[in-house]
């Protein structure tokens, strides 16, 4: 089991990384922006930044777990995993379409 627990843990891991490069992308955009939204935009990064840290502090839980409660920390960690997907999700399609309208006069 503690291989599966390590695969799954690695497969997260990565998938961690490509989202933090596009929230890396969204927050240079976010620069770009003027007055309330670019206020708006650095908000929504620091929460999704937020939300991130507990997700690495729950996968940190998960790798030092014992095989007992690693299958509980496994359905956690997943659904966190989810939450925070779909809150970036969200967020960059937001940023998108402000960054396909441009600024509203």
């Amino acid at each position: 089991m503690s291989e599966n627990k390590d695969e799954y843990v690695r497969k997260l891991e990565a998938k961690m990384d490509e989202l933090k490069a596009d929230m890396d992308g969204l927050a240079a955009r976010a620069e770009q922006a003027e007055g309330e939204a670019r206020k708006k935009y650095q908000q929504e990064i620091k929460n999704l930044k937020a939300r991130l840290r507990e997700l690495e502090e729950k996968l940190a839980s998960a790798q030092d777990a014992d095989d007992a409660g690693w299958e509980d920390l496994k359905q956690g960690l997943g659904k966190s995993w989810e939450t925070w997907k779909k809150s970036f999700s969200r967020a960059k399609e937001e940023f998108e379409k402000a960054y396909r309208e441009g600024p509203k006069k």
